[in-house]
C-alpha cells in the first residue's frame, strides 16, 4: 500500500476485460491502518531506494480500495505486518505476497504445499441417528497427511534451482480442511451461531496440535528442516519440527468438487443445483449430507428437491422443519459479519492463513463492505476477499428515458420510417411519457418481466429482466430487450421480430405442447406474437379494441423485479448464479474465493 503507483494499482482492473486471469490484492501495513484510523497521511516509498517520495491521505486510499471491492470483489486486502509476525524464519527474510487465494504466505520462491480433511468424513453415526466427531480419525488421517506432504516435496521435481532450494529449507506445508459445512449440518449446527464459532476453534486447535506432533515426530527421523537454527522455533522450549508450518486453509474449489463436499470452511453455495451430464441431458445434484438429512426426517421429496435447485436456499420454504431450515444456510443467507468471525475463529489455529469469500447481497453498500474490513482486521484475520452478489459485469441500468425537444414535433412511425427502402435510419426519440402492458413468462432461467410500452398505437419499446442485477442471463436479456426496443423506433414490424424470435430453444424448456417455452428468446417471441394476434383481433373487433386500450396502463419503466437481500435474517437468501463460459450451465458462482462452476468445475483461479 505504501508503492508510490497504489492508486494505479486498485484501479488496474476498472475497464474489464484488459487485464484478466490473476487476482489483485493489496498489502496493507500496521502504519497504514494506524493512519487509516487517525485520518492521517502515511509515506509512499520507493521499492528500489527505500526512501520515502510522497503522502497520501490513508483514507482516500482505503476509500478507492473499498469502492474497487465493492463494484467488482477486487483488490482483495492482506495484512502484511500480520504475516510477517506469523513468518517462522524471519532470518531467511520478510514475506512480501501470498499465493493467488491469499492463504499461502511466502517468501521469495517459496512453493504452495497444500493437502484438505474431509471433516464430512470424519465423524461417528450414533444408533439414534445422531452424529458426534470422530476425534481418533482426525487423529489418525491427520498425522498420515502431514507426512504424505513432506514426502511430497522429496517426491516432486522443481521447475527451477532456486525453487527447490527455498522450498527444501523450510519444508513448508498446509494441511487444512474442507467438508466444514457438511459437518455442521450433520451436527446440527447452524453455521451462523457460536456454537459453530466454539467448534471451529475446537477443531483447528486439534488439527494443528496433531499436525506439530506428526512433524516432531518425522524430525526425530528425517531431520528439522534446514533453516530451523535462527527461527522462531530456535529457543530454549521450541518445537523440533521438520516443517516450518503445518496448518493452511485453501478454499478447495476443484477437490471439495472431486470429493462432493462442501469447500474449505465455507457454507454450502446452494443446496442443489442443476448440473449437465452429457449432451443435453441435465441432472438436479443435492448436496449429499442434505438428502441424507431430509430423507431421514421425512420431508423429501422430488417437488421440493426442485424447488431448491430454482432458489438455491430453503428458509423461506415452510415444509421443511424451522429447527433443519436454521442449520441448511447458504453463503447467501448469512451475515457478512458471521462470514468474518468464522474466518477468524480458524485463523486462530492456523500457521499460514484462511482462504475465505465474504459474501454481501447486492444491495449492500461501501460502508458495509469498509466495516468489514475493520472487523476483519479487530478479529486477527490476515486478509479478507469480498464478494458484493452480480457486482461482477453489473452495468448502471439505463432505461432510455430521452426528454424531446419540445420545439421540434415528434413525428410518427409511419412518416419517418418507408419499409424496404435501404439507407442509414434514425431512431424516433422517446417521449416523456409511454402507456403500456406487462406480463410474466416462465422461462427455463427462472421468471421473465416483460414490459411492452406504446407510442400512437405502435409498439415503441420493451423492458425486460430476469434473475439478479449484474447476472449474465440478466445482461443478455436486457441486450435483447434494448435491440428490440431499437427497432421497434425505426419502424421494424413487431411481428417480423417476432418470427426471429420464436422457436430458439436451448438445452432445456418449461410447458408443455403449445405452452412450452424452449428459451428466453423464445419467450419473448411468444409474448410478442400474441401481442400481435390481440391487435389483428382487435381491427376486426371493435369492442376488443376497446377493451385492448384501457388494458394500456401508464409504464414508463419495467416492472420491478424483486431482489432479495440475503443479509443475514435467513429469510431471502436467493443463490445467484452466472452462465459458465465452458459448459454453459447457469451454475456459475462466486464461492471459496474464487469463480468456479458447479456443474462441470471449471474455476477461473
Amino acid at each position: 500500500v505504501d508503492h508510490p503507483d497504489i492508486m494505479e494499482f486498485i484501479a488496474a482492473k476498472e475497464v474489464k476485460g484488459e487485464i484478466t486471469n490473476f487476482n489483485l490484492s493489496v498489502a496493507l501495513t500496521d502504519v497504514f491502518m494506524e493512519a487509516l484510523e487517525k485520518g492521517e497521511p502515511y509515506y509512499l516509498v520507493n521499492p528500489h531506494t527505500k526512501q520515502p517520495v510522497g503522502k497520501l491521505a490513508a483514507r482516500d486510499v482505503f476509500e478507492k480500495i473499498v469502492l474497487s471491492a465493492w463494484a467488482g470483489g477486487e483488490p482483495g486486502i492482506i495484512f502484511i505486518d500480520r504475516m510477517n509476525e506469523a513468518n517462522p524464519t524471519p532470518q531467511v527474510g520478510a514475506i512480501e505476497s501470498t499465493n493467488p487465494c491469499g492463504e499461502q504466505p511466502l517468501l521469495p520462491y517459496e512453493s504452495c504445499n497444500l493437502g484438505s480433511l474431509n471433516l464430512a468424513l470424519m465423524v461417528i453415526k450414533n444408533d439414534n441417528g445422531t452424529y458426534e466427531i470422530d476425534w481418533d480419525e482426525l487423529s489418525k488421517v491427520t498425522r498420515l497427511a502431514v507426512r504424505f506432504l513432506d514426502n511430497v516435496i522429496e517426491a516432486n521435481r522443481f521447475p527451477i534451482e532456486q525453487i527447490e532450494k527455498v522450498t527444501k529449507s523450510n519444508r513448508k506445508i498446509g494441511l487444512g480442511i474442507m467438508g466444514w459445512a457438511d459437518l455442521l449440518m450433520k451436527l446440527k449446527i447452524a453455521y451462523c451461531s457460536e456454537e459453530a464459532l466454539a467448534l471451529a476453534e475446537k477443531v483447528m486447535q486439534f488439527i494443528d496440535s496433531e499436525s506439530k506432533k506428526a512433524s516432531v515426530e518425522l524430525a526425530k527421523v528425517r531431520g528439522t528442516f534446514t533453516n530451523f537454527k535462527g527461527s522462531i522455533y530456535d529457543c530454549k522450549n521450541g518445537l523440533k519440527l521438520r516443517n516450518a508450518t503445518t496448518t493452511t486453509i485453501a478454499p478447495t474449489g476443484t477437490i471439495s468438487i472431486i470429493c462432493d463436499t462442501s469447500g474449505g470452511v465455507e457454507p454450502l453455495f446452494s443446496l442443489a443445483f442443476t448440473r449437465q451430464i452429457m449432451d443435453n441431458d441435465r441432472l438436479i445434484e443435492v448436496d449429499h449430507t442434505f438428502e441424507e438429512i431430509a430423507k431421514a426426517e421425512g420431508f423429501y421429496s422430488k417437488e421440493l428437491i426442485e424447488k431448491i435447485a430454482e432458489h438455491g436456499g430453503v428458509q423461506d420454504m415452510e415444509e421443511i422443519p424451522e429447527d433443519w431450515r436454521r442449520v441448511f444456510v447458504t453463503a447467501h443467507d448469512i451475515n457478512p459479519e458471521w462470514h468474518i468471525r468464522m474466518q477468524a475463529a480458524f485463523q486462530k489455529y492456523t500457521d499460514n492463513a484462511v482462504s475465505k469469500t465474504i459474501n454481501f447481497p447486492s444491495d449492500a453498500t461501501p460502508e458495509q463492505v469498509a466495516e468489514a474490513y475493520h472487523l476483519a482486521y479487530k478479529l486477527g484475520c490476515k486478509g479478507l476477499t469480498v464478494y458484493r452478489d452480480g457486482s461482477l459485469d453489473n452495468q448502471p441500468m439505463q432505461k432510455g428515458i430521452a426528454v424531446p425537444d419540445s420545439q421540434t414535433p415528434e413525428p410518427t412511425v409511419e412518416a419517418r420510417f418507408s419499409y424496404g427502402e435501404w439507407g442509414h435510419l434514425q431512431p424516433i426519440k422517446r417521449p416523456k411519457s409511454l402507456t403500456g402492458i406487462t406480463d410474466t413468462r416462465l422461462t427455463p432461467e427462472g421468471n421473465l418481466y416483460l414490459t411492452l410500452n406504446f407510442h400512437n398505437n405502435h409498439p415503441f419499446e420493451m423492458f425486460a429482466q430476469i434473475g439478479k442485477a449484474g447476472s449474465d442471463i440478466s445482461a443478455f436479456t436486457e441486450a435483447i430487450a434494448r435491440l428490440i426496443s431499437l427497432a421497434f423506433r425505426c419502424g421494424v414490424d413487431p411481428e417480423e421480430i417476432a418470427d426471429e424470435l420464436t422457436g430458439i430453444g436451448g438445452s432445456r424448456f418449461v410447458g408443455f405442447g403449445p405452452n412450452r417455452v424452449r428459451s428466453v428468446p423464445d419467450a419473448i417471441g411468444q409474448f410478442l406474437t400474441e401481442y400481435n394476434n390481440k391487435m389483428a383481433e382487435s381491427e376486426a373487433n371493435p369492442e376488443l379494441s376497446a377493451q385492448l386500450e384501457l388494458g394500456l396502463a401508464a409504464a414508463t419503466e419495467p416492472a420491478p423485479v424483486k431482489q432479495e437481500s440475503g443479509h443475514g435474517n435467513g429469510k431471502n437468501g436467493k443463490v445467484s448464479y452466472n452462465l459458465c463460459p465452458v459448459c454453459g450451465m447457469h451454475t456459475f458462482g462466486f464461492v471459496e474465493g474464487c469463480a468456479k462452476c458447479m456443474s462441470c468445475g471449471h474455476s477461473e483461479c
